[in-house]
């Protein structure tokens, strides 16, 4: 599969009206994208494809934070395909049109062997540290620290 690194999408208007009905007050997703914006480019993962071949199914930025949303959750790759499938914060957070049928479950561990293969894990934790360091508000990273512990 080769990469053709394309401008992040705007949210959909659709999907926007859709979470700001639903969520008024935002939610951890709303918010992430609210305060971070994209933390993911395709630049960030370009060496990580040939220049030849047929083009990828789902952008690698978007995989990525399917990976970080997925980690916070505590989900399977399964369940977590299952969300951007079916969760309207989930489509706001990842620039999806609310009628996206997302992606097979296997695209993640796929991307995550790529990852490894390539030894560029710390680029996901480095891209979300800068933006932490940068702009984002420390109470987000509290809030996800507080709901991923056991009780």
């Amino acid at each position: 599969m080769s990469l053709r690194p394309e401008p992040l999408p705007p949210i959909p208007d659709a999907t926007a009206m859709a979470v700001r009905a639903a969520f008024p007050k935002g939610n951890l997703y709303v918010d992430l994208r609210a305060e971070f914006g994209m933390l993911y480019d395709d630049q960030l993962f370009a060496d990580l494809y040939p220049p030849e071949g047929r083009p990828v199914e789902v952008p690698p930025w978007r995989l990525a934070l399917v990976m970080v949303m997925q980690y916070i959750e505590g989900l399977t790759d399964r369940q977590a395909a299952d969300a951007v499938r079916r969760c309207i914060d989930w489509k706001y957070a990842l620039s999806l049109d609310l009628h996206d049928p997302g992606f097979d479950f296997t695209l993640l561990h796929d991307f995550r062997e790529r990852l490894l293969t390539h030894d560029a894990v710390q680029r996901l934790l480095d891209a979300m540290a800068v933006e932490l360091v940068n702009d984002g508000p420390v109470t987000i990273v509290l809030e996800i620290g507080r709901e991923n512990r056991p009780e």
